[in-house]
């Protein structure tokens, strides 16, 4: 790991609900460290680089604490940064592009609060806590949903009274940050121009898919919130909301959001696991059929994203599950193999970038995430040419 020059940095920060991210990029977009701070609430673990070792957070203030002091043990101090960048779960309807934070952007902020109740407290939490310890250092929120705000009015609005869709109930879609990474790599990684139609999947433990035609996202399968869409890890993906209402009805409101965001999915089940990698080496029928209903999901709601852009040119694998799973990638593509997607089997298992063979009428590509290169570039793009920022 190399120190930074100082007054050159980006700090960039991701306060999730159980775990707090950090990395620091150069000026030239090197990533220099990245640190991750998680099991909030109870016993965790500190990692920095390749080195981890056990710790204790309480709070998301005490994590990211933590995450500053071993930053500042290898020279990282506030003092060496232009500037701090944070990814930011929603920005809402009105939040569409990355922002610098002042008083009245944070406002703006906290009034997208009921829209990610459990995403955007943190965030706000992690900003908070930066300005109080270094006051004079320029922050800068970059928005998951951003990339989803050229969806048309018929993609993103819910057949509600528009008195419902006047307090914001309406789909938004997420991962915004890692399509928006994914479009700007693909070209560098294929040597040609963006296809004009492509289906992006990042995979992982949040999924989703994006319709992206012309550079632009069109539609996706996350909505009013990351539960949508999808099988997941523990998220249970659509539902019909009457399903819902009955669950909350009958076990309490909170009891249900708990089923649904942190006990379904993949965990569900397969009665436990939520781990790709364990899934796909257990041989037990619920595992079989936890992998075979990610699988079934994926190609369905790929079919309706398609449709949304009339058509596909390229499909590109992103996340942890998108990158590194190659039976989940075989399978996806063998279920749109009636549109002429053809995969090839050594260079899948190698987890070669190319994955397609010669005569495939649809790409197939990795492209490996990058969420935190892009806000820091984000962020970059936003300070003044010169100076340190401060």
């Amino acid at each position: 790991m190399t120190r930074g020059t100082v007054g050159d940095s980006i700090l960039v920060i991701n306060a999730g609900s159980s775990s707090v991210k950090a990395a620091v990029f150069g000026a030239d977009g090197t990533e220099h460290i990245h640190l991750l701070a998680e099991g909030i609430g109870g016993t965790g673990r500190l990692c920095v680089g390749t080195e981890q070792g056990a710790a204790q957070f309480d709070t998301h203030d005490a994590a990211l604490r933590a995450v500053l002091t071993a930053l500042g043990a290898r020279g990282f101090t506030l003092d060496t940064m232009r500037a701090a960048a944070h990814r930011v779960v929603h920005g809402g309807a009105a939040l569409v592009r990355s922002v610098l934070i002042d008083a009245k952007t944070r406002a703006a902020l906290s009034r997208c609060t009921p829209l990610a109740p459990l995403h955007n407290p943190h965030n706000l939490a992690a900003i908070d806590a930066l300005s109080g310890l270094a006051p004079g250092l320029p922050q800068v929120a970059v928005f998951d949903t951003a990339f989803h705000a050229t969806n048309p009015d018929v993609a993103t609005r819910y057949a509600v009274p528009d008195r419902i869709a006047a307090r914001g109930i309406r789909r938004y879609g997420f991962h915004g940050i890692s399509y928006a990474a994914l479009v700007e790599a693909l070209p560098q990684i294929t040597g040609a121009a963006l296809p004009r139609r492509l289906l992006a999947m990042h995979l992982g433990h949040g999924a989703s898919i994006c319709a992206i035609r012309d550079g632009r996202s069109v539609a996706t399968t996350m909505g009013y919130s990351p539960l949508e869409g999808l099988t997941m890890s523990t998220r249970s993906g659509g539902i019909d909301a009457a399903a819902v209402l009955r669950l909350a009805a009958e076990d309490g409101i909170e009891a249900t959001q708990e089923m649904l965001i942190r006990e379904s999915g993949l965990k569900g089940l397969s009665g436990g696991t939520v781990d790709m990698r364990a899934l796909l080496a257990d041989d037990s029928p619920a595992a079989r059929f936890a992998v075979d209903h990610f699988c079934y999901w994926a190609v369905r709601h790929a079919g309706s994203l398609i449709a949304a852009m009339e058509g596909v040119d390229a499909v590109a694998f992103t996340g942890g599950i998108g990158e590194n799973a190659a039976p989940i990638r075989a399978r996806i593509v063998a279920g749109l193999g009636w549109l002429g997607a053809r995969i090839d089997d050594a260079a899948n298992a190698q987890g070669s970038a190319l994955l397609h063979v010669a005569e495939s009428a649809v790409g197939c590509w990795i492209v490996p995430a990058a969420e935190e290169r892009r806000i820091a570039a984000e962020a970059k793009a936003l300070l003044p040419a010169s100076g340190s920022g401060k």
